[in-house]
């Protein structure tokens, strides 16, 4: 291409793209150390939440079988209603997610309004 003519986005590297971001500077950005202390004190206990939860059943059947065997409505013991809670619990587990994705959007949207600001 000729001089003052620019590539289309997608004929160009890295080197020659015109929006290259300085991630050093975004990484000292306070709203995106808030951004990650906000996904990290979601997602960490979260997780730790549902593995503890999702183990419990075979750890519970293994040690506690007397108490997983109990009846709850008719032939329908224990285990059976734990097992199918973790159903449950993985639809509510994204639900909640889903839900904590759209304020981690809006601290993106602060993130990238404050870049274009300094572009300016």
């Amino acid at each position: 291409m000729g001089r003052g003519k620019t590539k289309p986005p997608h004929e160009r590297t890295a080197d020659e793209d015109v929006d290259v971001v300085d991630w050093e500077k975004v990484a000292a950005m306070a709203e995106f150390k808030a951004l990650l202390a906000a996904k990290r004190k979601f997602i960490l206990p979260t997780t730790i939440f549902f593995v503890v939860y999702y183990f419990a059943l075979p750890i519970l059947v293994g040690y506690a079988p007397e108490l997983m065997k109990t009846k709850v409505i008719g032939s329908v013991n224990l285990a059976y209603l734990f097992a199918l809670s973790q159903f449950f619990m993985a639809w509510i587990v994204a639900a909640l997610y889903m839900r904590a994705a759209g304020r981690f959007d809006g601290m993106i949207g602060m993130v990238l309004a404050k870049l274009k600001k300094r572009r300016r």
